[in-house]
C-alpha cells in the first residue's frame, strides 16, 4: 500500500520493508518444515523460532532507537493509517484475543461471544466518540488531555491512578502469556519463563519508545495473524475438506453436538458436563451477557494504550481511517477463535473421551506435564500418574467428566491434538509470543510516557532536559516491567479474568469523564474528579468483593459491574459539574476547538507559543 511522504526513512519505504518481512517469514517457516522432516530435533525448531523472534524484535527496539521526545511518546505523528490500525490491533488481539478468547469459548460456547462483541463493539465508541477529537488536542498522553482539560494536579494524578492500575493489570496478563509460550519453548518452569519474557519486552520498548513499539507491533501482527490462521486452515481443510473455519465450524460444531447425545447415552458424562456450545445462556444469564457486551465495549474505548496509537497518526482523518483499519485486523482473528474452540473440542471427544488409559495419544502427557491437562483431578504427566487415581475412582476409562484442559493452552495445544507436525506447534507459539509482545510493548510505552510526561515533568520538573525526561522514562519502563512481572507470578487469576478486570477499571475511571471532557463544555474538574473516583471505586470494590467474598450485586459478574460504575460515575460528575462554577471560557473555547476536524492540534500551537516564550527569555 502506498504512503505518504513524512521525512522519516523507514516510514517511507515501510511497504517494501514489511513486504520483504512477511515473505522471509513465510520461506523461514518452510525451511524449518522441511529441516523438521529431515530428522532435526523438534527443540531446535522451538529455539529457532525464539532466536528469530529475539533477533527481530530486538533489531526494531534497536533501529528505532531516539532521542526526540515526540519521536519517543508519538512517533512524531507519522505513522500511516494502515499501519497505525495493524500496529492497534496487534496491541489490542495480545493474549486476549490469541489465546484466552478461544479457549473461553471453548469452556462456555455461545456465551462467551459476549467478549467477541464487546471487545470489537469497542472500537466504533473510539472511532466515534473519541480517538479523533484526542487527536485534535494533540497530546502525548490520556492524563496530559485530562489535565488541560480539567485543570489542576489533581486531575492528572488521579487520571495517572487509573493509568496504572488498569495498564498494569493488562500488562500482567500479557506476560502470564508469554510464560506460557516461554516455558513450553525453553522447559523451565513459569517463574523463569516469565523473567525470560522480561528480555523480549526490554528489547522492544527501552531505547525507542513507542516509535520502536509502533514498528514492531506490525510486524508482530504479521507474525501472529499467519500463525494463527495456519493451523486452524489446515485443521478445517483435514476435517471438512474445505480450507475455511470460519464458515465451516458450524458443521464441526453440529457433528459435535450429535457426539454430545452419543457420549450422554453411553454413560460417559451427564448433561452438567457437556458443551452447550450452541445453546444462548447456558452458562451465562442474558442480563449478564448485556451487560459484559457494554462493559467490554466501554472498557475497549478506555484504554490508554490503544487511545495513545491514535495520537501517533497525522492527523484527525487519518486517525479515524486508522481505527477503521484497526477493527477489520482485529476481526481476521476475533472471528477465527471460534474455529478454535470447536475443532479442539470434536478432536478431544474422538480422541479422548471413552479412551483406556493406556491409549490416549501423546500430546495428553505432553502438556500434563505442566499441569495443563488433568485426568480424574490429577496432572496427566504419565498414564501411571493418572490410573490410581482413576482407579480410585471406579473407572479404568476417560469419562468426559474426569478430562481438563486449561483453556489457556487451548491455542497453544490445537495443532498437537489434530496430530499436526512440531513446526505448526511451534509457529502458533511464536505466534502467541508475538501477540503478547505486542500488547505487553504498548503497555509499557503507556504507563512510561504518562508517568515521565505528566508525573515527573509537569509536575516535579517542568524544565527538565530532553536528555534526562528520556532517562526518566526509560528507568520507569524497567520498573514497570519488574512490576508487571511479579503481578503476573503471583496474581491468583487466569489470563482472561485479569484482562477483563483491567478493562473494568479503565472504563470505570476513563469513560465517563473522556466523553464529558469532549461533549460537553459544561463539565469542570470537579465534576470529574467526583465522576472517577466513584466509578473506580466502586468498580474497585466490587471486583476485589466478588474474588475474595462471592459478592454478588444484580447477579453480575466482575467483569459486567461496570453498567453499574459507569453510569454513576457520569451522574456524579454532572451533578457535581451543575452545582459548582462553570469551566473558565477559554477552556470552554478548546472543547469547541477540539470537536472540529480542521486546523492545528491544539497542543502542538501551545508548546510552540511556549518554546517561543522561552527563547525571548
Amino acid at each position: 500500500m502506498a504512503t505518504q511522504r513524512t521525512g522519516d526513512g523507514f516510514a517511507d519505504n515501510v511497504g517494501r520493508i514489511y513486504g520483504i518481512f512477511s515473505v522471509g517469514f513465510v520461506a523461514f517457516i518452510i525451511l524449518l518444515a522441511i529441516l523438521e522432516q529431515v530428522g532435526i530435533p523438534v527443540a531446535w525448531i522451538g529455539y529457532l523460532f525464539l532466536i528469530f523472534s529475539l533477533v527481530i524484535y530486538g533489531g526494531f527496539g534497536l533501529l528505532a532507537r531516539t532521542m526526540q521526545i515526540s519521536d519517543y511518546y508519538v512517533v512524531s505523528r507519522r505513522v500511516p493509517a494502515f499501519y497505525n490500525g495493524m500496529a492497534t490491533a496487534g496491541a489490542w488481539i495480545g493474549t486476549t484475543g490469541y489465546i484466552a478468547l478461544a479457549g473461553s469459548l471453548y469452556v462456555n460456547g455461545y456465551d462467551a461471544l459476549s467478549y467477541i462483541l464487546g471487545m470489537t463493539g469497542g472500537f466504533v465508541l473510539i472511532a466515534v466518540f473519541i480517538a479523533p477529537f484526542l487527536r485534535k488536542f494533540g497530546a502525548y498522553t490520556i492524563p496530559e488531555f485530562i489535565g488541560h482539560r480539567f485543570g489542576g494536579q489533581a486531575m492528572r494524578f488521579a487520571s495517572l491512578i487509573v493509568v496504572i492500575l488498569c495498564s498494569v493489570l493488562l500488562l500482567a496478563a500479557q506476560m502470564r502469556g508469554a510464560g506460557l509460550v516461554l516455558q513450553y519453548f525453553l522447559g523451565v518452569n513459569y517463574e523463569v519463563a516469565v523473567t525470560a519474557g522480561l528480555v523480549f519486552i526490554l528489547l522492544g520498548t527501552l531505547l525507542g519508545g513507542m516509535r520502536a513499539v509502533t514498528w514492531a507491533q506490525v510486524a508482530q501482527y504479521i507474525v501472529l495473524v499467519l500463525a494463527f490462521m495456519f493451523p486452524v486452515i489446515i485443521i478445517s481443510t483435514i476435517e471438512t475438506g474445505i480450507p475455511l473455519p470460519q464458515l465451516m465450524y458450524g458443521q464441526i460444531m453440529q457433528a459435535t453436538e450429535t457426539l454430545e447425545q452419543s457420549i450422554v447415552q453411553n454413560g460417559l458424562a451427564t448433561a452438567d458436563n457437556i458443551s452447550h456450545f450452541s445453546q444462548p445462556f447456558s452458562k451465562m444469564s442474558q442480563w449478564n451477557f448485556f451487560a459484559t457486551v457494554i462493559s467490554l465495549m466501554v472498557g475497549t474505548a478506555s484504554m490508554p494504550f490503544l487511545l495513545m496509537r491514535s495520537l501517533t497518526t497525522s492527523s484527525v482523518h487519518e486517525a479515524r481511517k486508522s481505527n477503521g483499519w484497526a477493527l477489520v485486523f482485529v476481526i481476521l482473528v476475533f472471528f477465527t477463535a471460534p474455529a478454535y474452540a470447536v475443532f479442539v473440542r470434536f478432536d478431544i471427544y474422538q480422541t479422548i473421551v471413552g479412551f483406556q488409559i493406556n491409549d490416549l495419544p501423546d500430546w495428553v502427557f505432553a502438556w500434563g506435564t505442566g499441569g495443563y491437562v488433568k485426568i480424574c483431578g490429577v496432572a496427566a504427566s504419565s498414564a501411571e500418574a493418572i490410573s490410581a487415581a482413576c482407579l480410585a475412582a471406579g473407572t479404568d476409562i476417560v469419562r468426559l467428566g474426569d478430562f481438563s484442559l486449561s483453556p489457556d493452552i487451548l491455542v497453544l495445544a490445537a495443532s498437537d491434538i489434530a496430530g499436526l507436525p512440531y513446526v505448526i506447534t511451534a509457529l502458533v507459539g511464536v505466534g502467541a509470543l508475538a501477540a503478547a509482545l505486542a500488547a505487553a510493548n504498548g503497555l509499557v510505552v503507556a504507563i512510561s510516557a504518562a508517568l515521565s510526561q505528566d508525573f515527573f515533568h509537569r509536575m516535579i520538573d517542568r524544565k527538565a532536559p530532553t536528555a534526562r525526561r528520556l532517562v526518566v522514562a526509560r528507568s520507569i519502563t524497567l520498573a514497570t516491567i519488574l512490576v508487571a512481572a511479579f503481578a503476573a507470578i503471583t496474581l491468583p487469576a487466569d489470563i482472561l479474568k485479569m484482562v477483563i478486570w483491567s478493562f473494568t477499571l479503565a472504563a470505570s475511571g476513563f469513560f465517563p469523564i473522556l466523553i464529558l471532557g469532549i461533549w460537553w463544555n459544561r463539565c469542570n474538574g470537579f465534576g470529574a474528579l467526583a465522576g472517577m473516583v466513584a466509578g473506580i471505586g466502586i468498580a474497585g470494590l466490587y471486583i476485589y468483593g466478588q474474588h475474595n467474598f462471592g459478592w454478588s450485586w444484580l447477579g453480575l459478574d466482575s467483569g459486567a459491574i461496570a453498567i453499574i460504575s459507569v453510569p454513576i460515575g457520569f451522574l456524579a460528575a454532572i451533578g457535581i459539574s451543575l452545582v459548582t462554577p462553570a469551566p473558565p471560557r477559554n477552556v470552554e473555547d478548546l472543547v469547541e476547538a477540539i470537536r472540529l476536524p480542521r486546523g492545528r492540534a491544539y497542543m502542538d500551537v501551545d508548546r510552540e507559543k511556549r518554546r517561543a516564550a522561552e527563547l525571548q527569555r
